[in-house]
């Protein structure tokens, strides 16, 4: 992949964030720094950035696709509620990967889990029954 400021900014944007950015929110940072950058460059670079193994293209059921600067092996929770998007660390999935092969001879070689519920801030604002 060839160099650019631009992409550099935009690998620079989401790396340092923790709230797993949309591509909007990327584009509304990068702007400050470059005025003349496209939203549609925002998107064509933080695909490629994807597809260059640099970032993790986080696809949310219910709205636009998040990112994440992060590569090692972990899993993310989206609050319900809120629609914070948190990071969260399991044991590794080998067991499943491994009766999965011996069970019906398929390959596992990626996981991508997402999951759903209420996190701590928007249980407590929640009144109990």
């Amino acid at each position: 992949m060839k160099y650019s400021r631009q992409r550099e900014a935009i690998y620079r944007a989401v790396r340092q964030s923790c709230s797993h950015p949309t591509a909007d929110t990327v584009y509304e940072q990068v702007r400050d720094e470059n005025p003349q950058i496209s939203l549609g460059t925002v998107y064509r670079n933080l695909n490629q950035l994807v597809d260059g193994g640099m970032l993790t293209k986080i696809a949310m059921p219910y709205d636009g696709d998040r990112f994440d600067g992060r590569m090692d092996e972990h899993y993310h929770m989206i609050c319900t509620g809120c629609g914070k998007v948190v990071d969260v660390n399991l044991l590794s999935l080998s067991q499943l990967d491994s009766e999965i092969l011996q069970k019906t001879g398929f390959r596992v070689s990626a996981h991508h889990m997402v999951l759903e519920g209420t996190c701590e801030d928007c249980a407590a604002r929640k009144p109990s029954a």
